[in-house]
């Protein structure tokens, strides 16, 4: 099971600078979503101007059904300086992967709890940590996408672009290079990344 909580308002409101698309995801009934609060900070974002259009839908981690859909909506992903995502690490990481090079943010942060968490047919995976570093890494996770889960930059092992550990595999840190790169975001990667709070999980467990 998935727990997905809002990121402070602060956080959300920072990520809405400019214009935003707001994409809600309501397909894991297991899964426990801030549905309430998400829809009043989102209220409140439409009553500022700054939403060109939301977007509610079922499993947007399926990337067939999450292209149909968003073709009715090209008009306003087109009009907002980025897109606002409301789910787990792994519907972020779809969006992010077909909307390039629209900037992608997540406005969640998944944790987990014991038990059966469903199954993905996809290659992108939510590693669940509490505290989700999708915004900094251009909507590719670290802890997924690279074998080690390191969290601030390359190994030295990787070599042509492929994984130290599994030389069938793209490393992720090139990978989330290239992806800041598309996205005029290169600048993320002078930020070095804070270490987690893991007191969210025990938050949860309490």
């Amino acid at each position: 099971m998935l727990i997905t909580q809002l990121k402070s308002k602060e956080a959300i409101e920072s990520l809405s600078a400019g214009k935003v698309f707001i994409i809600n995801c309501h397909g894991c009934k297991e899964v426990s979503f801030p549905e309430a609060e998400a829809k009043e900070l989102q209220k409140e974002l439409q009553e500022a101007g700054k939403v060109t259009g939301i977007f509610t839908t079922d499993y947007i981690c399926n990337p067939d059904n999450l292209k149909l859909r968003l073709s009715y909506y090209e008009k306003e992903i087109a009009a907002a300086d980025a897109v606002l995502v409301f789910s787990c690490g792994v519907g972020v990481q779809t969006v992010s992967e077909f909307l390039a090079p629209k900037k992608v943010f997540v406005a969640c942060d998944t944790i987990p709890l014991p038990g059966f968490q469903g199954v993905t047919p996809l290659e992108v995976d939510c590693a669940q940590c509490g505290e989700c570093y999708l915004n900094i890494t251009g909507g590719i996770c670290p802890l997924t996408a690279c074998s080690k889960s390191l969290v601030n930059g390359q190994c030295g092992g990787a070599k042509a672009g492929k994984c130290e550990v599994d030389p069938d595999m793209e490393c992720g840190w090139e990978r989330i290079y290239h992806r800041l790169k598309q996205v005029g975001r290169l600048d993320m990667l002078k930020c070095p990344v804070q270490i987690r709070d893991y007191s969210n999980d025990v938050q949860i467990a309490e």
